[in-house]
């Protein structure tokens, strides 16, 4: 019998969960049908005829509407659907106030910061004010890993081509990004690195990051100095007495802070993996914990799963600057609101905005939303954040670690190897990605599709699975030693 899903009842395609032959007879929620062409892996069949121009529905929500005739049976896709979506919206306040189950508190070992934040690395990073010195803040990386004993975790740096050139927004957002890079608690001890020159200067950026523990932060200018190098040593060298002092202990998870995206997806993604971070979302928001989801294009579609749920008008206020913002950030370069999903989306299933987004916000699970953040703003309040940002893989976990968030939990269908500064754990949607990527993925959400786990059952995994890794088990991407930063750009280079 081939395997397939039926999201909602209200639904009137099911997705395929392997790959189904034409002619293969299925039983779908109390009809029999016969597959009227090839259906492949993650892809929508239909269950009843769709006429031209009617609404197609997944999750229980319109994704689209035909754009022919669609017999029962037949593959649904680009070919013969589209999006319903275009412009701006004017969404109306109805609060739902969702309650979550109550959870037993647990805890995890790791570093208790001076200010009362908690971390899951303790690591040396340096960060570079201007890419000019890039390649400075490689060397001092690889020449001294020495220093990377005892309970420090490692020794990185984070480049980027920008810090200078730049003006207006993006020169503003860049230096709030690093500043925030630098206030990360997983961070025991900071070099910041500059060259001297650049127009992110010294004093730009001690305004930006504000009062900081001299003994955890440190800064060198490239130019002022006769040998950079064996000045970064000295420096590293009292950073890594300082973090040194830090030793693991048990703490709450109340005290995490955790990042939710998706890449790489599939037609499995809104089935497997996103609705298994979301059950953990709620499990950790119910122990007192915050989580945060971004990507802010792939919540147009899919609103009325999240705007309900904002616990204020001042955050649904918040929230509808966001979305309508954005949009907005589209138009103003004329660009097409609604041209995603990508072409591996496609492929792996997803055929429009609304298909995709519909799937990504399952990231959010149940939650109520207790605040909105603007681009790299820390996060204030405990519970369920939504954080403005592009779905770009770098950006956005870039967005997220500036956010505060200790670990970033990544979604694929498709697979993807890069790592952002904070852990991060990618999370296959299916078997065969799993399998096939061993080097690359942390968890298997395949098991909900192919044997029926339950989504709880699939929770539990992840919790515990989270929990090692906030006590020191390394990623994927980390013992690959994959860790890079993106900066969002949107402006003028000099």
């Amino acid at each position: 019998m081939a395997k397939f899903v039926h999201i909602n009842k209200e639904d009137n395609v099911a997705v395929a969960i392997e790959p189904i032959p034409k002619g293969t007879i299925l039983e779908i929620s109390g009809r029999s049908l016969t597959a009227a062409e090839d259906i492949p892996q993650g892809h929508k069949i239909a269950l009843e005829p769709i006429p031209k121009g009617g609404q197609v529905l997944k999750y229980g929500y319109t994704i689209g509407h035909a754009t022919e005739d669609i017999r029962t049976g037949q593959w649904v896709h680009t070919h013969d659907m589209a999006t319903n979506l275009s412009g701006e919206v004017e969404y109306v306040y109805a609060p739902s106030h969702p309650t979550l189950p109550v959870h037993s508190a647990e805890s995890f070992e790791g570093y208790l910061r001076p200010d009362g934040r908690a971390a899951v690395r303790n690591e040396l990073w340096i960060i570079p004010t201007v890419g000019c010195v890039n390649d400075i803040a490689k060397h001092l990386v690889s020449e001294n890993q020495d220093l990377v004993q005892g309970s420090i975790d490692g020794l990185y740096t984070f480049t980027h081509p920008f810090g200078c050139s730049q003006t207006g927004e993006d020169h503003a957002q860049t230096r709030k990004l690093l500043a925030d890079l630098v206030r990360h608690p997983n961070a025991g001890g900071v070099l910041v690195l500059s060259l001297g020159c650049e127009n992110l200067t010294h004093e730009q950026f001690l305004t930006e990051l504000g009062a900081y523990d001299a003994s955890r932060v440190k800064f060198l200018s490239c130019q002022e100095v006769e040998d950079e190098l064996a000045a970064g040593r000295e420096l590293l060298e009292q950073l890594a007495q300082y973090a040194g002092q830090f030793r693991r202990q048990t703490l709450g998870m109340d005290k995490l802070v955790i990042g939710m995206k998706c890449g790489g997806s599939d037609g499995l993604s809104g089935i497997t993996a996103n609705p298994t971070v979301g059950r953990f979302s709620d499990m950790l928001v119910s122990q007192g914990g915050t989580t945060v989801l971004t990507e802010v294009p792939e919540m147009f579609g899919a609103e009325g799963m999240l705007l309900p749920r904002c616990e204020s008008r001042e955050v649904f206020e918040k929230a509808d600057r966001m979305l309508n913002g954005f949009k907005n950030y589209f138009i103003s370069h004329n660009e097409v609101v609604y041209d995603n999903p990508s072409p591996g989306n496609k492929q792996g299933g997803i055929t429009t905005l609304e298909d995709k987004s519909c799937g990504c916000v399952q990231k959010g699970g149940r939650a109520p939303i207790v605040d909105v953040l603007s681009y790299a703003e820390p996060v204030k309040k405990r519970g369920l954040n939504l954080l403005y940002g592009p779905g770009n893989d770098l950006v956005s976990a870039t967005n997220l670690t500036a956010a505060g968030c200790h670990l970033i939990l990544f979604t694929t269908g498709r697979g993807t190897p890069f790592g952002a500064p904070a852990p991060t754990m990618k999370l296959a949607t299916n078997d065969r990605l799993a399998e096939k990527k061993k080097n690359w993925i942390d968890f298997n959400a395949g098991p909900v599709a192919s044997e029926g786990e339950s989504i709880d059952h699939a929770a539990r995994r992840l919790f515990d699975m989270v929990k090692e890794v906030a006590s020191g088990k390394k990623t994927r991407s980390e013992e690959n030693g994959f860790r890079e930063i993106s900066i969002f750009k949107d402006g003028v280079v000099l």
